[in-house]
């Protein structure tokens, strides 16, 4: 008798455990959210601030076009070219001139150094891509590489862009993240020291 109800109770438990252990195995795992689409109103408004701001004048490589210097807008805020190494600075400017850029525009040399425009295409490896949001902002509110790094360097206006707003920012930022991604390793600023050698 009491073989008998330990095995009805080990059948019974057994009934009970096998389909939970399989339903436990095959039930679905929660995936992380998608992307979610981004909403066209702020990708609109983040493309007419980057217009209205000119920041294709620095990250965008320029180009002789039929009425003059333009930017290139094929390698749109790509930044400075890989494939356009500054190796040092040219001597300073004599006479009023307190800087001196390159050709494309995406360089530039003066007191400070040598600066490089940015890639902001979102490319993971050599643009915005692992940036998040709160980065960008932190950027362009301190002045400082993802609100905590080194210094963003000359021509670019960090007092007008500190003065944006947080939603100004982040439609720019929306913005961005909608290009497509463009792999081009800017070259590291170049400190004024190494900048006279």
């Amino acid at each position: 008798m009491a073989r008998r109800q330990l095995t009805t109770w080990i059948l019974a438990l057994g009934l009970v455990a096998v389909p939970a252990s399989l339903t436990w195995h095959s039930a679905p795992t929660l995936a992380a959210p998608a992307d979610t689409p981004a909403d066209p109103a702020r990708v609109e408004r983040g493309a007419y601030l980057v217009r209205i701001m000119g920041c294709n004048h620095c990250h965008t490589p320029w180009k002789l076009g039929p009425h003059g210097p333009e930017p290139d807008m094929s390698r749109a805020l790509i930044g400075h070219p890989a494939d356009m190494p500054i190796p040092s600075a040219p001597a300073p400017a004599a006479g009023p001139w307190a800087w001196n850029g390159a050709v494309t525009n995406t360089a530039f040399a003066g007191p400070w150094g040598v600066s490089f425009a940015a890639n902001l295409t979102p490319d993971p490896e050599t643009g915005l891509g692992k940036w998040t949001e709160e980065m960008f902002i932190a950027t362009m509110k301190t002045g400082r590489h993802q609100g905590k790094g080194r210094q963003v360097l000359p021509p670019m206006p960090v007092e007008n862009l500190a003065a944006l707003s947080d939603q100004d920012i982040r439609d720019l930022f929306t913005y961005l993240q909608s290009l497509a991604p463009v792999r081009n390793r800017v070259q590291a600023p170049i400190d004024p020291a190494e900048a006279q050698r």
